[in-house]
């Protein structure tokens, strides 16, 4: 079950959903809205390695905006840091952005209960098109857990995005084992 603006703000009340900077306008029927920050990433190669850190270089976006390309992929990340400590919540692209051709996540739109951080977003673009720091890029939304929770993702040992940031984080893949 999605949660409704009103028990968003509950949520908030009670502190188990938490939004900084939090601004009620960007409160919607059943959604937040988040936005993108002013710093921006993209990886140092071209050819990516799954077993391997793949270095990126950050840069941010200038007050005239900043124009991404196709067959490009950024990282980009919310202005928004969040926490959700008993609902799961998920990141989707607003409609305007995807009128757009801006994609926002490759395929990591769901967090997990205990995620505390900014959202790092994997951009990319059907056609060039110049975005802003500061524009609505996505918005969240928040779903009930059935059942109780054994482990929250602020509490695992293992987790590999626990660090909070304000830039983009690249991929931690070369993390894992197999």
């Amino acid at each position: 079950m999605i949660l409704s603006d009103k028990r968003i703000l509950e949520e908030i009340e009670k502190g188990t959903i938490i939004i900084e900077p939090f601004k009620r306008e960007c409160l919607g029927t059943n959604s937040y809205d988040v936005h993108l920050s002013k710093h921006l990433a993209t990886y140092q190669n071209r050819e990516l390695d799954a077993k391997a850190h793949n270095g990126i270089d950050h840069f941010e976006i200038p007050q005239s905006g900043f124009i991404l390309q196709p067959n490009t992929l950024y990282l980009g990340v919310t202005v928004e840091y969040t926490e959700t400590h008993n609902h799961v919540p998920f990141l989707e692209g607003k409609s305007s952005t995807g009128r757009l051709g801006i994609d926002i996540h490759a395929t990591a739109g769901k967090g997990d209960v205990g995620f505390c951080n900014t959202w790092t977003l994997e951009i990319s673009v059907a056609q060039p098109v110049r975005v802003y720091a500061g524009m609505p890029i996505g918005q969240l939304i928040y779903f009930e857990v059935a059942g109780e929770i054994e482990t929250r993702y602020n509490t695992k040992d293992n987790a590999k995005y626990n660090n909070k940031t304000t830039k983009p984080v690249e991929s931690m893949m070369w993390k894992n084992t197999f």
